[in-house]
């Protein structure tokens, strides 16, 4: 069969290739540039705790040799303290690292793939669809026809792939404005980020604004000034200015040694593409959605679509075109990123209005603090990861479901599970493989061996259980998960979405739960084939 064809070779595209190639998959990466990502201090990313993992998990580096977790976080407002975080005890840490390093991860591992061909200098132009696949030309010094057997545009904002199959592309344009500079500089609060609203020294007028310091390996600092609506020009005396005004009123006299290493100026904007796919073609990362006011992390958004794509494509790949499944791509995803644009859009006359009852009514700058904090640290509305509660993939009414402390749809926990071989892994390092994850809790599991458990009460049940699945699926055992009563059974989905809990073993339910994740049975998505996302 074709390879699939990926249009763009930033973060999400490369991300999106590896996930493939994971699961056995051919992709062809089509890069507009050299190959090569331009090192840039002031242009970072912030990673929470379930796209971290995706990325040291597909590139086999551990994460803090690419970024820097952070110690902690402080919010301020004027000279008062309102919140602080130590993550040493709440855990959960963002990830903050330049995106050149990310990138650069990902091409290193990429470069070992056997599945994935990187093709550069190729500029698409055209896509042509077909009931059988796709076929897309490509302008440049290696100009050519590529033939795939689907095709994902992750082209970035002004993406190619979205204009050619005529998908609109509504939100709002330039909802912040941050300048931004990376200096190396020793500040007072040593790997814990800030943020500082209505800083002291600047006590009035449209740029009292807020100040955001994040720290990078090696002592640098990326710091984001709030701009005031408008389209003034931002100047490098106007930058130098504020660096210098910012360290000294930080530290509370003169401005202090700093290496000024990189500078910039970060706009906003709020998009989401009407459709996410178009038969063969779908949509990612930016090219699907723009997204990052009050402090939330667009990135994070496009990582977790290429991860819900990967199994998705995967499974149809291998074992044809299951259209109920390839529709709940858009279906999951684009509610997600929908629910988290309306979150910041309700947000932010709060935040950004100024002035009025707003500025005198007890409790708002607390509750304003909360909300940029939320964003910041990828928590509550604005930033937490979504859950697909709603998704069509989700099974209704089984009779044997439990509630555990991760509701159906999220993310679950990253607990220690005993592998089919017998080895002790996290349950994350399970994902990604194209494979349903079949996880029963049994405490006392861990201190025996699995040799003395594993043909021993309920196991020999619930393995017969597991091998009648519909899709392959790994049987892993858990002393314990969260919120889980002894003998509860779990299924999470490829992607380490919780499809269901079940007490005890149900085979039937069990059987259901994973055919209602695959996208129902497969004489029904070969009645509906071709009547998806048309």
């Amino acid at each position: 069969m074709d390879p699939v064809i990926i249009v763009g070779a930033g973060p999400v595209g490369l991300t999106l290739a590896l996930a493939l190639a994971r699961q056995e998959v051919p992709s062809v990466v089509l890069d507009e540039g050299p190959g090569k990502d331009e090192s840039r201090l002031a242009r970072t990313v912030v990673l929470h705790e379930d796209t971290a993992a995706l990325m040291a998990r597909l590139t086999g580096v551990a994460v803090t040799e690419l970024g820097v977790h952070w110690a902690g976080w402080r919010s301020m407002r004027r000279k008062q303290v309102m919140r602080e975080v130590d993550f040493e005890e709440a855990g959960d840490a963002p990830l903050h690292l330049a995106q050149h390093v990310l990138t650069g991860a990902l091409r290193t591992a990429l470069a070992e793939e056997r599945l994935v061909k990187l093709i550069t200098d190729s500029r698409l132009d055209t896509i042509e669809q077909e009931p059988t696949g796709v076929t897309a030309h490509t302008r440049g010094s290696k100009g050519t026809w590529w033939r795939g057997s689907y095709l994902v545009g992750c082209d970035g904002t002004r993406s190619t792939v979205r204009k050619l199959q005529d998908i609109r592309f509504p939100g709002r344009t330039a909802v912040e404005r941050h300048a931004v500079a990376a200096l190396r500089a020793e500040l007072p609060w040593e790997d814990r980020a800030l943020l500082h609203r209505m800083p002291p020294w600047r006590t009035s007028g449209p740029s009292a604004g807020e100040i955001t310091a994040r720290p990078l390996p090696e002592g640098v600092w990326r710091l984001d000034w709030l701009l005031p609506p408008g389209k003034d020009l931002v100047t490098p005396e106007l930058l130098v200015a504020r660096v210098r005004e910012t360290l000294a009123g930080w530290t509370g006299g003169a401005t202090p040694p700093y290496e000024l290493l990189d500078t910039g100026v970060h706009t906003v904007h709020h998009r989401l593409a009407r459709r996410w796919r178009a038969d063969r073609v779908f949509l990612a990362g930016d090219a699907a959605h723009c997204l990052g006011a009050l402090g939330t992390q667009g990135l994070d958004e496009g990582l977790r679509d290429a991860d819900n794509l990967a199994w998705k494509l995967a499974l149809a790949w291998h074992h044809g075109p299951h259209e109920a499944l390839l529709d709940s791509y858009q279906a999951e995803r684009r509610a997600i990123v929908a629910g988290r644009l309306r979150a910041a859009d309700q947000a932010l006359p709060l935040l950004r209005g100024g002035g009025g009852l707003r500025s005198v009514v007890p409790g708002s700058a607390r509750g304003h603090d909360a909300l940029l904090t939320d964003g910041h640290l990828g928590r509550g509305p604005l930033g937490a990861p979504g859950a697909y509660a709603d998704s069509p993939l989700a099974p209704r009414h089984l009779e044997g479901e439990v509630p555990v402390d991760t509701p159906p749809g999220a993310s679950v926990a990253d607990v220690r599970v005993t592998a089919e071989d017998g080895s002790f892994v996290r349950l994350r390092e399970r994902l990604g493989r194209g494979a349903l994850l079949v996880l029963l809790v049994a405490p006392g599991t861990g201190v025996w061996e699995r040799k003395h458990w594993v043909t021993a009460g309920i196991m020999p049940r619930l393995a017969a259980a597991v091998t009648a699945l519909p899709h392959s699926a790994e049987l892993l055992v858990a002393e314990e998960y969260p919120g889980a009563a002894p003998h509860t059974v779990l299924l999470v989905r490829p992607d380490g979405h919780l499809v269901t809990a079940l007490s005890g073993v149900r085979p039937a339910d069990l059987y259901s739960a994973a055919e209602t994740a695959l996208g129902g049975p497969p004489a029904k998505a070969e009645a509906n084939a071709g009547a998806g996302s048309r």
